[in-house]
Order: C-alpha cells, then sequence, then structure tokens
C-alpha cells in the first residue's frame, strides 16, 4: 500500500513515511491508493477477535513496511484494560430504540481522542527508534487532541510535542489537564486567537519545506493518515456489535469540527462496512452542515467563529474535509488543489452546488447534516439523564440531538461518545443543577502548577519559540 496527495505531488510513499511527515509536501493530506475492500465473510471472521486483534487485521491492510508480529505487538501494547478502564475497549450502551452510544471516552484523557492517541504514540517511538531519530510534534487542540497527544507522547524517547491551544477558548478541565503537565518532552502554546489560527500555524509551519526538514516536524493532528486509519477500528467495532444484536447494517452520529472523526467512518464505508448513513453534527459553527447542506464551503473569520458550550468543535475551517472532497472528485487532484489551495485562499470559500458529484453525494457516501444550540444541548443532556439515567457531554449531546434527527426505527443509529462530562462540568452544572462525576485520580488537576507559553498569532513567532527549545535541550 502506497500513499498519494490529495494536491498531485508525484511522490509515492510508504505508511511509515506518512506517519513522520504528516501533511505531504504540496500541502495536501496522504491517502491511500486505494481503499481496500472487507466482504462479509471477514466481518465474519472479525466477529470473535479482541479490539486489539481488530485493530491489527485493520491496520495490515495499510501497513506494508511494519512487520507484521511488530505491529500486532504494537496494538496489543496500545489497547489494554490497564490503559483503557476496561476488557471492552469500546462498548455500546443503549440509551433508547434504535440509539446506541459507543463508549470511546474511558481512557487517561477521558475522551475519544485517546482512542487513536495511543496507537499513534507507539507507532511513533518504534518508527523513530527503528530509524534512530528524533521527531518535533506540532499541533493544533480545540481541546481534546492536545491532552491526548500529550498523555501518549510523555516521555517517549526521542519525541518532543508542541502544543498549539487557542488562548482561554478550552474549558477548566482542559487547560488543567494539558498545563500542568511538567515533562520535559512536552511544550504548550497558547495562542492569542481562535482554534482555526492555530492549526493555520501549523501548516504554514508544515509548508515551509527547509524548517520542516531542518527541525524534523511532525503532526499528530487528524491531518496525520496513521491517526486517522487508528478511528477506522471503531467504526468496524460498533457495527460488529450492533450487528449481533441482528442489524445488517447500521448508522453512525458523529459531532464533528474538524472532519477527522467522520472521514474515519467515511474510510470505513468506502471498505465496504455496511454504513447507511453518517450523520454530521455541528454546534453554531456551522460550516460543514451548510457544506453537506448547500455544496457551499465557506470559511468564517476569526470574529465570526463562535464560543459555545461544545468548545472542541469551535471550528470553522475543517482540514479533513479536504480528503472527502478528493474522493468526492473522483480522485480529481488537480481539482482539488485548485479548490483548498487556491480557491479558498482568494476567496476563502468554493460552491459545489450546481456539479452532479455532489448532488449525488448523500446517495453516494451516505452524508446527512445538521446543527445543535446551546439551547438544544442543555435539553439532551437534561432528557438523556431524565430517561436514560445517563450524563453525557456536550459535544456527544450534539451527535444524539442531530442523530435523532435523521434516525429511522429500522436502523441502529450509534452515537460516538466524545468525552466525559467532567470535562465540561459548567454546562452539565447548568443543564442537571449538579457536578458530573470526577475521577478520583482527576481530584484537585486544575489547582496545579501550570508551564504554558503565550504567544501571539503568527507563524514565525512559533518558529522561533521551536527553534530555541530544539537548540537549548537535548530530546
Amino acid at each position: 500500500m502506497q500513499y498519494v496527495s490529495t494536491r498531485g505531488h508525484s511522490g509515492r510513499k510508504q505508511f511509515c513515511e506518512a506517519l513522520l511527515e504528516g501533511l505531504a509536501p504540496d500541502g495536501g493530506l496522504y491517502v491511500p491508493e486505494t481503499y481496500p475492500r472487507v466482504d462479509h465473510a471477514t466481518l465474519d471472521a472479525w466477529r470473535t477477535l479482541s479490539y486489539a486483534n481488530l485493530a491489527f487485521e485493520i491496520l495490515s491492510l495499510y501497513v506494508g513496511d511494519i512487520p507484521s508480529a511488530d505491529l500486532k505487538a504494537i496494538c496489543a501494547k496500545t489497547y489494554t484494560p490497564e490503559i483503557f478502564g476496561k476488557p471492552d475497549i469500546a462498548p455500546l450502551r443503549k440509551l433508547e430504540t434504535g440509539l446506541y452510544l459507543q463508549e470511546l471516552s474511558n481512557g487517561p484523557t477521558l475522551a475519544f481522542k485517546d482512542m487513536a492517541m495511543q496507537l499513534l504514540g507507539n507507532l511513533l517511538e518504534y518508527e523513530l527508534a527503528r530509524r534512530q531519530e528524533n521527531l518535533n510534534i506540532l499541533g493544533a487542540t480545540s481541546g481534546d487532541t492536545g491532552s491526548a497527544a500529550e498523555y501518549a507522547m510523555r516521555g517517549k524517547k526521542g519525541v518532543r510535542v508542541f502544543m498549539l491551544s487557542p488562548r482561554g477558548r478550552m474549558s477548566a478541565f482542559q487547560q488543567a489537564q494539558m498545563f500542568s503537565l511538567q515533562d520535559h518532552n512536552i511544550h504548550n502554546i497558547a495562542i492569542d486567537g481562535v482554534f482555526d489560527d492555530c492549526q493555520d500555524i501549523v501548516k504554514r509551519v508544515a509548508s515551509d519545506l527547509e524548517f520542516k526538514q531542518q527541525y524534523k516536524i511532525g503532526a499528530v493532528n487528524s491531518i496525520n493518515w496513521a491517526r486517522l486509519l487508528a478511528q477506522v477500528v471503531y467504526y468496524f467495532s460498533g457495527y460488529l456489535q450492533a450487528s449481533e444484536r441482528g442489524a445488517t447494517s447500521v448508522s453512525f452520529a458523529v459531532p464533528s469540527g474538524n472532519f477527522g472523526n467522520i472521514c474515519a467512518g467515511h474510510v470505513a464505508r468506502m471498505m465496504g462496512l455496511p454504513i447507511s448513513r453518517l450523520v454530521l453534527a455541528t454546534n453554531e459553527n456551522d460550516v460543514l452542515d451548510e457544506f453537506f447542506r448547500t455544496g457551499v464551503y465557506r470559511v468564517r473569520s476569526r470574529a465570526d467563529t463562535l464560543e459555545t458550550s461544545s468548545p472542541s468543535m469551535d471550528i470553522s475551517k475543517a482540514s479533513n474535509l479536504e480528503r472527502f472532497v478528493f474522493d468526492l472528485l473522483d480522485r480529481d487532484a488537480e481539482r482539488t488543489r485548485s479548490l483548498f489551495a487556491d480557491q479558498l485562499g482568494e476567496r476563502g470559500s468554493f460552491d459545489l452546488n450546481g456539479e452532479s458529484r455532489f448532488t449525488e453525494a448523500a446517495a453516494r457516501f451516505g452524508f446527512r447534516s445538521g446543527r445543535s444550540t446551546h439551547a438544544d444541548r442543555l435539553a439532551t443532556i437534561r432528557d438523556t439523564w431524565k430517561r436514560r439515567n445517563t450524563v453525557i457531554d456536550p459535544h456527544t449531546a450534539d451527535g444524539v440531538k442531530v442523530g435523532r434527527m435523521h434516525a429511522s426505527p429500522e436502523m441502529p443509529m450509534i452515537v460516538l461518545e466524545t468525552a466525559l462530562p467532567i470535562k465540561f462540568a459548567a454546562t452539565i452544572k447548568e443543564a442537571l443543577d449538579r457536578e458530573p462525576d470526577r475521577p478520583q485520580s482527576y481530584d484537585g488537576i486544575e489547582k496545579l502548577p501550570r508551564r504554558v507559553k503565550v504567544l501571539p498569532a503568527n507563524a514565525q513567532a512559533v518558529k522561533n519559540y521551536i527553534t530555541e527549545i530544539v537548540r537549548d535541550r537535548a530530546c
């Protein structure tokens, strides 16, 4: 299996090359040349597998440059009850008739990002040791990616993490999780701006090929194919669990800001997983809902990016949409480059509404979308607590609300859980007039000493800081 850029760069890459590079040299995203297909007989054979072995089987279809025994050991090391809290790594829980919650937040940072980031950390450590190299990871987070990456990489040999986050835009718990880490290889940078400023800086730094090569810059955001691939596994797991209860196909409702989580579902569907609908749920920052309703992809300005009670989705520039549009356009790399490199840069938008390939998108790829507001989140949290005795976080509430909009009685709808409620305690208290349960290991986390660097929304300032750290400290 080799990987190509969505923008047509001539180079073909092996999996581990794409793992370390993150972004392609032309600014595009790496995708496999083809999606391997999985038939019903194979799915049936996978039913009895543990989550770790299921991950191995799926990754084996995409990874040709890691020996099978080593890849199996990496998966076994990652997906354990010790790390994810229970033997069933991503179990389904019934909320109501036809509606299920897939638990993805039992990892070290209490968010679904752990499902992929723990694997990514082990893959990176393995490959860097094999090459006897170091890597400086540059990432951006709107909330959960940062802590998941840092907890996965802390203490890893050969790896430094530089994580950008929008100053003051995360919940108090999210900030405490990240900024309280004192590990020598973890560097938090609070950017005076919004998440999209952070994401733009990551892309600008990665596009400076001389700097990227000199300082060995890599990525852990969902622009990294390896991370997105790890997320594909829990779609297969969710389907296999639901089909044990009689379902021949399922739908998924996915809270989405940067389009990475639901893009993994798109990949699973392209592989042949029987997914009827991929329901995308946004908050008030509804750039993705607008795109799937109208064909217009319109990036919002910093001033128009709202601060909401589901802050991890306060995003108006969805990087992973490029992977889906590449497939939508029948892998026309020149057209994809024109849309994302030229039109977005010049006008801040593009319009596919008049194209037959867009009008066929819902039937061809299964996407539906919807928008959820603060009032919707509060109502959904209250309803789920009252009727099911279950507390859900505000992002998961967005998924439940929009999932119900597109549910049908004959088709199980699986909502992908985003995080445990404690990460967004203020909203839970507003909805239920009670504090959410807090794992004992996180008692007093908000009072711990913090280590964070505040910088302006400027790529050069970030490059200067990386240069200072790399030159002054051994990895």
